[in-house]
């Protein structure tokens, strides 16, 4: 996979140069003249390395580094520092800022695409790592940890570019009684099984999570109520028909759903993400108190960010 690099350097001939001696890795480059601009298309671009020039007119790169390492969207981007100097306090330096490394102007090509290389590499591993950590070990969703997240950036971007977000949440029917009565190793085989649906039923844009226990979450970027509520009702039934067996016998399995759309926030300051999850979780329990094996979205009427309240209206 292709990975990207933001180069920051003042002079135009460096980025020419990079370009030319990078040209046989695999990598997407990205040009920032200045201090300010590599800042800015860090934040944008989220590069997996930075090159970045100590010397720069309007902030030297330890200035930009420090800038960068302080920041929770950037601190993670490895960087390495370009410099035309030998100096050992300056390479100090940059290593106690948070640089994994230096290259020395003019560059050697073997030498620069091994370091290049090298850092790359590592991010790789990191990133591998990170990810494993946010994975459910049982379904191969993601965990919850990264739902909160992923979650509480939607919202954002919801509430900055004013577009529509969704969310289901479902619960697996009577799961105890699927435990007692077929034993944890089939409750696991169907929370995997539930796992998978969600995954075949999720889009490029969703994302699937493991919420907790038998219950499962659906974050719907750009996704208004009606489009929430037919992803959701094509889940439920593609859960229903599952054909889980135990000693030879079929099993029943049913969930029941929660939906609810930042289009039913009466007041777009109550939006957050404690809203989404609670307007989710009331429905839910509507579905629930209705009978199971439904869905059910938010009634906007009683949807506030204070009340324990949850009514839903049926589809």
């Amino acid at each position: 996979m292709t990975q990207k690099i933001l180069v920051i350097d003042d002079s135009p001939d460096i980025h020419q140069l990079l370009k030319v001696r990078l040209k046989n890795l695999d990598v997407s480059l990205t040009h920032a003249f200045c201090g300010s601009e590599g800042v800015a298309k860090a934040v944008e671009t989220k590069p997996d390395l930075i090159l970045l020039d100590v010397h720069m007119p309007d902030a030297s790169g330890f200035d930009v580094c420090r800038e960068l390492k302080g920041r929770s969207e950037t601190q993670n981007i490895p960087i390495i520092f370009l410099t035309g100097a030998a100096d050992v306090d300056q390479k100090v330096l940059g290593f106690e800022l948070g640089a994994v490394d230096y290259i020395q102007k003019p560059f050697d090509s073997a030498e620069l695409n091994a370091r290049v290389r090298a850092a790359l590499r590592t991010k790789r591993f990191q990133d591998m790592l990170a990810q494993r950590a946010m994975i459910d070990g049982l379904t191969g969703l993601w965990n919850r940890t990264q739902f909160e997240l992923r979650l509480q950036d939607e919202v954002a971007s919801t509430q900055r570019y004013d577009r529509p977000l969704s969310l289901i949440m479902l619960d697996v029917d009577h799961f105890k009684k699927l435990n007692d009565n077929h034993g944890h190793p089939f409750g696991d085989e169907v929370l995997q099984a539930v796992g998978d649906a969600l995954a075949q039923t999720a889009r490029t844009t969703d994302w699937a999570c493991r919420y907790g226990g038998e219950e499962f979450a659906l974050i719907l970027r750009e996704t208004n109520l009606d489009g929430a509520l037919i992803l959701a009702e094509r889940l439920r039934q593609l859960i229903e028909g599952l054909t889980l067996r135990d000693k030879g016998q079929n099993v029943r399995v049913t969930a029941s759903f929660g939906v609810s759309c930042s289009e039913l926030c009466m007041n777009p300051v109550d939006f957050s993400r404690r809203w989404l999850i609670t307007s989710a979780d009331g429905a839910l329990y509507a579905a629930k108190h209705a009978g199971r094996n439904r869905v059910r979205f938010a009634d906007r009427a009683v949807v506030t960010p204070t009340t324990e309240t949850h009514l839903a209206e049926g589809i």
